[in-house]
């Protein structure tokens, strides 16, 4: 295993929600990225973000870890999700927040 891959699932066991992304969730770089910190900050979601603008290798080497050829990449629990239009399809669904409540990840509850 290569050091890239190592890092990655460090990176990926750190915390329960993990997001590669373009940016930081304080300052996204690309809409996609801003999307999907927008609904996890929605759902109250815990989450660490790292920027794969920071590293070329860590950017090349989670679309070859994962099979995903796209940016952002969720991964909760360990478990690769998907990138930013299935977050969008699974939060406007519901599915996103049944599956990280599932996964025991604290969500805000939906304002009635």
């Amino acid at each position: 295993m290569s050091d890239v891959n190592a890092t990655i699932e460090n990176e990926i066991k750190s915390q329960d929600v993990v997001v590669f992304m373009k940016g930081t969730p304080q300052m996204p770089q690309c809409g996609f990225s801003g999307q999907v910190v927008q609904i996890l900050n929605y759902l109250g979601v815990p989450f660490k973000g790292v920027n794969v603008l920071a590293d070329q290798g860590i950017r090349e080497g989670i679309k070859a870890f994962s099979n995903w050829p796209t940016i952002p990449q969720i991964y909760v629990k360990g478990e690769f999700v998907g990138g930013c239009d299935i977050t969008r399809e699974m939060f406007q669904s519901g599915e996103l927040q049944t599956f990280l409540a599932e996964k025991g990840v604290p969500v805000k509850p939906a304002a009635a």
